[in-house]
């Protein structure tokens, strides 16, 4: 599914905002209930999301200027981001949170058209141009607005945003030894492939299952004989 600059800025947008909904009426003891990611909290999971932010910020700031500045100064500074978070109080996690998202989105309106074309090199060691971090933006938001475990599930976000995702775990999974697969969505009709290892295993299921198990979340897939479906290994 192709997926457009404007397509990323409106469901980076959509991501943030559930995000800060979600956590709007929460305190301490809803931010130390765990997340939906194993071993995480909620509290750590919004510290990420924000520190996230201030990260992108970074970029944006090096796409305007010229000036390198790196998401993070190193591995042990995103982690400390992460880390962060389990010693605020709610209140200040939520402000840090709200602060951050709105700092980025008003560096990013900042940005003029040539600026965005500005290469920067993301936390992974890849060079990609300013444009690239709408859509790197909306992976967190969107996919760690599920994580959270209020409620919201993949099947609440946008069908371009979950088919524009599945494309992109798909490119990223292909480059690693793993399943191979056949994806049909029973709502879309779409059949997406994964080249892996033997003969595909055929998995049939609404576009957000589909989504949800290819991210590495909960889902209700089951193997054509009714069993469990191939192991992923990490995505990202």
């Amino acid at each position: 599914m192709t997926r457009s600059f404007d397509d990323a800025r409106r469901w980076a947008e959509l991501g943030t905002d559930l995000v800060v909904e979600a956590v709007a009426g929460f305190d301490d003891e809803a931010y130390d209930a765990p997340s939906g990611l194993p071993g995480w909290q909620r509290r750590q999971l919004v510290a990420h999301v924000a520190a996230n932010a201030d990260a992108l910020g970074n970029l944006v700031h090096w796409a305007a200027t010229g000036e390198e500045t790196p998401m993070y100064a190193s591995p042990e500074e995103r982690a400390a981001g992460i880390a962060r978070g389990l010693g605020m109080p709610a209140a200040d996690l939520t402000g840090w949170l709200r602060r951050s998202a709105a700092e980025l989105a008003a560096s990013t309106a900042g940005l003029g058209d040539g600026q965005w074309q500005n290469p920067v090199v993301t936390a992974q060691g890849r060079t990609v141009p300013a444009t690239e971090l709408p859509w790197m933006r909306s992976r967190e938001v969107c996919v760690h607005a599920v994580d959270l475990g209020t409620g919201i599930t993949f099947a609440d976000l946008p069908a371009d945003f979950l088919g524009a995702l599945c494309d992109d775990v798909i490119a990223k999974r292909a480059k690693a030894p793993g399943p191979a697969l056949r994806l049909t969505e029973t709502d879309t009709g779409e059949v997406r492939e994964l080249p892996g290892d033997g003969e595909p295993t055929v998995l049939t299921g609404p576009l957000a299952e589909i989504t949800a198990y290819l991210t590495g979340r909960g889902h209700a897939l089951t193997a054509p004989d009714g069993g469990p479906v191939p192991a992923l290994g990490p995505w990202l």
